[in-house]
């Protein structure tokens, strides 16, 4: 019997079967609220309007314990796992996080699935891919380490037909998923949808930045539509598969072992300011009947892996929890910084941080470099020259970046590691010192980003030996950055005899 492949699309075209069983009633207000719980009291979560490029829509709130519903009254009413689930629908419960780990920090979801993710025909190994790492130790051969600056122009969209998973290259990162802390920065580029295969990543969370083309990504929790500018993070465990409506994509994605992502601390800003919790937007469940062959395509400790089973991976009906893919529009981040003088340290531009296992210090943050306003008095703008104890690995997304390599287009990278001196240019040191410090915006129509970490790095053989695309930072951008003070020896000795001091006895040359 030829079984019909219904998308969750065709089901839900009415709006009763887009609500709870106790909201058949609500009104809309331009949007849609959707069920955020069951059972007698609704509690009511806004769900965001469908667009031309992005046709679903999204319960909203970083942090949230949601509920979603495709078909009323799926979600059992009071507990978890019933005897027996409605319309014969399997329970299975995912765990992101241990067991006991305290309440504010337990991360799990229940899904409500057509068939159970244990229903497959057992695991085979794929051949190695070469430009895929996970291990990061410096004992590994296949990776390098550079006290220097490096970069690289946008590597290319593959010419052979390339999948999501096909295209993934890692250039570098620390430590090993075995460790269970550290984490792993790849960049893609496919030109082609994955089809009937789903990929579950064991080893962490993926935070993906497309550069170029939207992406489509189904997930067991439903869809999510990524265009650049949007992040999309798909925690460890979770099976999903990327579709390219615009054609070749491209992009950036930084991997986490040990830890998940979670919004900074606000400190002395109070409750409000920089990535704010309701613009992070969660996808609504939706499924498919579809029992054909499927590959599902696993990376564990870095390996790959494929079973193959007679049913979708994305047949989940309805689900509830708080361990949810989600995505985040850059462009909505609320930028803030000194008002007076100085230029503050980039934390102030944090989206998402992931914790080590040192109090107080993250394992790594995404920074962005976005449009705003500069105001400050009396100050050198551009960030000043610095040595830090972080490593840092920046890309742009779209728009101008300056001060960086000639070359640091969109689709292109750069890196340095920690205690590594940078800064500006001359170019943008002279402008920098001479121009009139009236109010300016910066960064308009930009979009750049710095994946961030406490963390040493080391480099992959892709990265160092096959892009074909890595150049060092052109050294002489600083060679004009000469020692100026020699100009002054005379003033300095008039200033040291006023104070009664000795003169300097250097002699200008």
């Amino acid at each position: 019997m030829t079984v019909q492949y219904v998308t969750c699309k065709r089901l839900l075209e009415s709006v009763p079967l887009r609500m709870s069983t106790f909201q058949r009633g609500v009104k809309q207000y331009g949007s849609r609220w959707l069920s955020s719980g069951s059972g007698a009291t609704a509690r009511g979560a806004l769900a965001t309007k469908s667009t031309i490029e992005d046709p679903y829509q999204y319960q909203v709130g970083f942090g949230n314990r949601f509920a979603s519903e495709a078909i009323p009254g799926t979600l059992p009413d009071a507990q978890n796992s019933p005897q027996k689930c409605k319309y014969d629908l399997y329970a299975e419960q995912m765990t992101g996080s241990s067991f006991v780990a305290p309440r504010h920090e337990n991360q799990n979801a229940w899904l409500y699935r057509i068939r159970p993710a244990v229903a497959h025909k057992g695991f085979h190994k794929l051949p190695h891919n070469p430009d895929l790492e996970s291990n990061f130790l410096p004992l590994n051969p296949k990776v390098h380490v550079s006290p220097t600056q490096l970069a690289w122009r946008p590597i290319d969209i593959p010419s052979e037909t390339t999948d999501f998973i096909g295209g993934l290259k890692t250039f570098g990162g620390n430590g090993d998923p075995t460790l269970r802390e550290g984490l792993a920065v790849h960049l893609y580029a496919a030109n082609s949808s994955m089809g009937k295969k789903a990929i579950c990543n064991n080893d962490g969370d993926l935070l993906i930045l497309p550069q170029q083309g939207r992406l489509d990504v189904q997930t067991e929790f439903g869809r999510l539509m990524v265009r650049p500018g949007e992040l999309v993070v798909i925690q460890r465990g979770m099976r999903f598969k990327v579709e390219f409506p615009d054609g070749p994509s491209r992009g950036y994605i930084q991997e986490i072992f040990g830890s998940h992502y979670e919004l900074p601390q606000l400190g002395p800003l109070g409750a409000n300011g920089l990535a704010n919790p309701r613009d992070f937007e969660f996808p609504l469940a939706s499924f498919d009947i579809d029992h054909s062959p499927w590959e599902i395509v696993y990376k564990v400790c870095g390996q790959l892996f494929v079973c193959k089973q007679e049913h979708s991976p994305f047949d989940v009906v309805a689900w509830h929890g708080n361990y949810v893919p989600y995505k985040y529009a850059m462009e909505r981040f609320v930028n803030v910084g000194s008002i007076s003088k100085d230029h503050i340290d980039p934390s102030i531009f944090c989206v998402l941080t992931a914790k080590s296992k040192t109090p107080g210090t993250p394992l790594c943050d995404l920074l962005i470099f976005s449009p705003r306003w500069d105001v400050a008095s009396h100050t050198f703008r551009p960030p000043y020259y610095h040595r830090n104890a972080a490593t840092e690995f920046m890309g742009l997304v779209y728009g101008e970046y300056g001060g960086r390599s000639d070359e640091f287009t969109p689709g292109a990278a750069s890196y340095e590691t920690g205690f590594c001196p940078h800064g500006v240019s001359y170019d943008e040191f002279k402008m920098a010192t001479e121009s009139e410090l009236k109010p300016m915006r910066v960064h308009e129509n930009t979009m750049a980003f710095m994946f961030e970490s406490s963390m040493m790095f080391t480099l992959t053989d892709y990265a160092m030996k096959r892009t074909g695309k890595l150049h060092e930072h052109e050294p002489k951008m600083w060679d004009n950055l000469r020692g100026q003070f020699v100009n002054h020896i005379p003033e300095v000795n008039a200033a040291l005899k006023d104070a009664g001091l000795p003169e300097m006895g250097v002699g200008r040359k």
